[in-house]
């Protein structure tokens, strides 16, 4: 009895073993290809990430070069703005210099000037000379401009300065108590300038030159030919008062 149960029991620990068997293989064929296949995934994945990564930083490279790129873009305008401003300033300078140069040049060519509406060539320095002639007048040296005025008048003779100087050289002729001198200087003006607007002052300095001599009928009729000649001038006006004032 206990020798069949015991045959029985290894028939069928052995029955068991032979079911068993194929399946205990399936299980493990299973668990091998889902270990493999995870593996085969996790290898992709690390595959792909290491690409994103590499691409990452590519991206970020050219992110960079960009930035540089456009970095010494700016600094490529910056200096070419300078540039231009140099340039610009060059330009300036130069149109300076030579508007510079131009104007001392013409310091030493005679122009052409109108002066008290008589137009005329002006010869270099011939201005300097008449504002100097001028200047030591109003500063009451009335011989020196006496003595100027009259050098500027025969060194200057086509000068359109000339009515300007004779009519101030007449005036310090006055000034230095030489009336008869002075009323012919002055009287060399209205004979040549005729147009030019110190005629009338003339006149009006000719009839005061006469009235001072006691040439009181010469100073009258003075005054009334200026007004007939040049009514309209301030100098017109100023002989009526005069005229109205002499007996």
């Amino acid at each position: 009895m206990t020798s069949r149960l015991l045959k029985n029991m290894i028939c069928a620990v052995t029955l068991g073993t032979s079911v068993l068997s194929p399946l205990a293989h399936a299980g493990l064929f299973d668990d091998d290809e889902a270990r493999k296949a995870i593996l085969d995934i996790r290898s992709r994945l690390d595959s792909d990430k290491q690409r994103i990564e590499g691409l990452t930083r590519n991206v970020l490279d050219l992110n960079n070069q960009i930035q540089q790129l456009q970095r010494d873009l700016a600094d490529q305008r910056g200096q070419n703005e300078d540039l231009k401003n140099q340039l610009a300033n060059l330009q300036q300078s130069q149109k300076d210099f030579y508007n510079d140069l131009d104007g001392r040049l013409k310091k030493f060519e005679p122009q052409q000037m109108t002066v008290g509406g008589v137009t005329g060539t002006v010869q270099p320095g011939e201005k300097e000379v008449f504002d100097a002639a001028l200047t030591k007048f109003r500063n009451g040296d009335y011989k020196g401009a006496q003595t100027d005025f009259r050098t500027f008048t025969a060194k200057y003779p086509a000068s359109p300065y000339q009515p300007e100087a004779q009519f101030w050289l007449g005036n310090a002729q006055y000034a230095n108590k030489d009336l008869k001198g002075s009323t012919a200087t002055l009287q060399g003006i209205v004979t040549k300038y005729p147009t030019s607007p110190k005629a009338a002052e003339a006149m009006l300095a000719i009839a005061s030159n006469q009235a001072e001599s006691g040439q009181t009928a010469a100073a009258k009729k003075t005054l009334q030919d200026l007004v007939a000649r040049y009514p309209d001038t301030e100098s017109a006006a100023e002989a009526k008062k005069r005229s109205a004032k002499l007996k």
